[in-house]
């Protein structure tokens, strides 16, 4: 990480320079020595999406608070498609549930076609997710029941999920909990993308140490013994 020698104020929107502020990842991108950019190589996509839509979203109180998760994101990096599923299904767990209903149903559609990708899976991080897409489908019974119906009518499709579909939910949680009529809009703001930023970190754990294991069960047992 770079030691910067100007230190920039977290704001929304996007800045020219660190002397005139800094969103979430342009600070990350000061921080991680890349250049002055607020879509840095050192985050995944789909949570550095996440990361701006709070950053602007948030009340300036609110976005103080988020300073500490930036070099937490550095780092956090995969090419694996479902960690996008699985941080839209954070999202929309966050926003379903309060949301107005206009913004539920488009929700629901997205938890429930994520189910139908995260159903192709067994490991324990996607076994999570679907517990997360179910619990939120259960808190909001309509949203969920009309995402059923369109579903059916529109037919079945291909179990999958593009990065875009995935930042599309993203953009509409993070857009819900701002304008949802609840008197907590920056704490879940904020809970919500350091979930994500948990999430991730795990995701990302997990696949840095599974070539560790298949390596070790790839060891002849004569030759663990000799190490």
């Amino acid at each position: 990480m770079a030691h910067p020698d100007v230190m920039p104020i977290l704001s929304p929107g996007r800045h020219r320079s660190p002397r005139r502020g800094a969103c979430f990842m342009e600070f990350a991108s000061y921080v991680a020595g890349e250049r002055w950019s607020d879509h840095p190589a050192c985050t995944h996509g789909t949570l550095a999406h996440l990361a701006r839509m709070v950053n602007d979203q948030t009340s300036d109180a609110g976005r103080a608070r988020l300073a500490p998760l930036i070099p937490a994101v550095i780092g956090l990096t995969s090419d694996d498609p479902l960690l996008d599923v699985l941080l839209a299904v954070r999202a929309a767990h966050a926003a379903l549930p309060i949301a107005a209903e206009e913004r539920q149903r488009s929700q629901a559609v997205g938890l429930r076609v994520a189910l139908t990708v995260l159903a192709e899976r067994d490991d324990e991080l996607a076994a999570e997710s679907r517990e997360l897409a179910q619990a939120a489908l259960r808190a909001a019974p309509a949203a969920s029941a009309w995402a059923i119906r369109f579903m059916e009518e529109v037919g079945p499709g291909r179990p999958s999920m593009t990065a875009r579909q995935c930042r599309d939910i993203v953009t509409g949680a993070v857009d819900g909990i701002a304008r949802a009529c609840v008197a907590d809009p920056d704490d879940r703001l904020v809970a919500l993308l350091t979930s994500a930023v948990s999430d991730t970190a795990r995701f990302v754990g997990a696949r840095r140490e599974a070539p560790d294991v298949r390596a070790e069960a790839d060891v002849p047992v004569g030759s663990q013994a000799l190490r």
